[in-house]
């Protein structure tokens, strides 16, 4: 049988059993949403994730100071404004008053302090420590106004606490659960409170009753489904058991535009995929062979049969739209030109390795076994396993030590999701990010790169930081510890009973202002 005939046999088959349920009486209640995503949530502390469609679940629990609109501008949210000292160190934070967490607890400055010791506390070995590590200090000046102390000076220090993993956590439920624990038991302010989370099927949430702003939220309960099968997700959406899918599979966006009870929306992304290669080990230690990798990879070809053609070839190291991203030529499939680049590397007729997924989704599936297609034209003989989460944190993200890392390429994504250019260079390129302290499982280490990293971060001149994102970039084009492959748009559908939802263009995920018609 054929991928093609065994895909539609399983569409066919998806249709057909969720017109059942629908038929049976399981249809959705008028104010119950159901979210379905192609990711499973690892977690629900926003802090001690790298995932952008985690942090989209934990923001239906939790808000933070200040977060991004659609076109990623900072906006007040639990801070009703700000200043900072003439020498960038201190920042002064007056706080939303007559807020309250989803335990009763009142948010004010000792939670702020509460939260932000935590991630602070290398004991706690968050995945976010290294975002906020240039703070000093947390001081309470009194219950609505906090003063946040850097080390030095730090531009995208507002951008930080935009990001959704700056959410803040309910210091009673801290205390009751403890650091670990507090994973499974959300407690903040957002529109929605806990209700469960069974890991492979939904993470569930219902209306705070409590919840500030006034009138929200509009809908009463709200689940989130995680469906790693791209047809499955698109016949939830056709049955009605799904009011919106994210992301939409490519290949059936033709078909769900034909709904009238269907919207797709195509918006612009920061989402840039990468082959990464584990630089510690041969052959990717020679940059002719990740050279070679890189021309031997056809992206136009990729971004369609993959892709749908909803993505195009990576024009640099940063997607556009990230502040300070130098637009770069994408890299040119060049067969011969990598075949030569391979004979110069001293692997004329190539040589066997294994070709890792960040994702398991039929997306990334497609995508590496195009990869293992193209580059078996230079010889390149791959194994390819798409990993599941947990083999992912184990063998990847929280592996210990980086010279015993197995992985050896790496087929993953990035989007900056604090709209500039140092936390889409930084966590991936530094050489004090090596995993498992942040996303470098290349273990790239170039000085040019680090000091332009370290020097852009405490510059107050806007110029000088924009040239040394552009000769960080540079380098790392040179070098490529990762072949950027592609930028993809953010392809989701929704009920059009359903508004205020949308997709970020970091693949966020905004409910703000969720709401159903009847």
């Amino acid at each position: 049988m054929t991928q093609q005939a065994s895909s539609s046999l399983r569409w066919a088959s998806a249709l057909l059993g969720l017109a059942a349920l629908a038929a049976s009486g399981t249809a959705l209640a008028a104010k119950d949403v159901v979210l379905s995503i192609g990711y499973q949530p690892e977690t629900l502390d926003p802090y001690n994730t790298n995932t952008t469609i985690t942090t989209a679940v934990t923001k239906t629990f939790y808000e933070g100071l200040f977060q991004f609109d659609k076109d990623l501008k900072v906006q007040n949210v639990l801070a009703e404004g700000y200043e900072v000292s003439k020498d960038g160190l201190v920042y002064t934070i007056k706080l939303r008053t007559g807020v309250k967490f989803h335990d009763g607890t009142d948010f004010n400055a000792d939670a702020v302090k509460f939260t932000l010791d935590r991630v602070l506390n290398q004991d706690n070995k968050l995945l976010r420590y290294n975002q906020f590590n240039r703070v000093s200090k947390v001081e309470v000046v009194n219950p609505s106004t906090v003063r946040i102390t850097l080390k030095e000076p730090f531009g995208p220090f507002i951008n930080s606490l935009a990001h959704a993993s700056a959410a803040m956590i309910s210091p009673t439920a801290l205390k009751k659960w403890g650091n670990k624990d507090i994973a499974f038991h959300p407690v903040g302010t957002g529109p929605f409170e806990f209700v469960e989370w069974k890991q492979t099927e939904a993470v569930k949430a219902k209306k705070f009753d409590g919840y500030w702003k006034k009138g929200y939220p509009k809908v009463d309960n709200i689940s989130w489904k995680p469906v790693l099968e791209n047809n499955t997700r698109a016949a939830m959406l056709q049955t009605g058991e799904a009011d919106f899918a994210y992301p939409i599979p490519y290949e059936q966006a033709e078909l769900l535009k034909k709904s009238e009870k269907l919207e797709v929306v195509a918006s612009p992304s920061i989402i840039t995929r990468f082959l990464a290669f584990n630089m510690l080990q041969k052959p990717y230690d020679n940059p002719k062979v990740r050279e070679a990798i890189g021309y031997a990879i056809n992206k136009e070809a990729l971004a369609k049969v993959a892709f749908g053609g909803y993505a195009f070839p990576a024009q640099g190291v940063l997607p556009q739209g990230v502040k300070y991203a130098e637009k770069m030529a994408p890299i040119p499939y060049d067969l011969k030109k990598a075949k030569e680049l391979m004979k110069e590397a001293g692997y004329p007729d190539g040589f066997e390795s294994v070709l890792w997924s960040a994702y398991n989704n039929t997306t990334a599936q497609k995508t590496i076994q195009f990869v293992q297609q193209q580059l078996a034209q230079i010889g390149i003989k791959l194994q390819v396993q798409a990993l599941e989460v947990g083999q992912r944190t184990e063998q990847v993200d929280a592996w210990p030590d980086p010279k015993t890392a197995k992985v050896r390429m790496y087929y993953t994504g990035w989007s900056s999701s604090t709209g500039e250019a140092d936390w889409g260079l930084r966590p991936l390129f530094a050489s004090e990010a090596w995993a498992p302290k942040l996303n470098n499982m290349s273990f790239y280490k170039s000085e040019t790169v680090d000091n332009a990293l370290a020097k852009a971060l405490v510059t107050t001149d806007e110029k000088e930081r924009a040239a040394l994102y552009k000769t960080a970039q540079e380098e790392i084009r040179k070098d490529l510890p990762r072949v950027p492959m592609v930028t993809e748009q953010n392809l989701s559908a929704h009920a059009k009973r359903l508004s205020g939802v949308f997709v970020m263009p970091d693949g966020n995920i905004n409910i703000d202002t969720i709401a159903v018609s009847n």
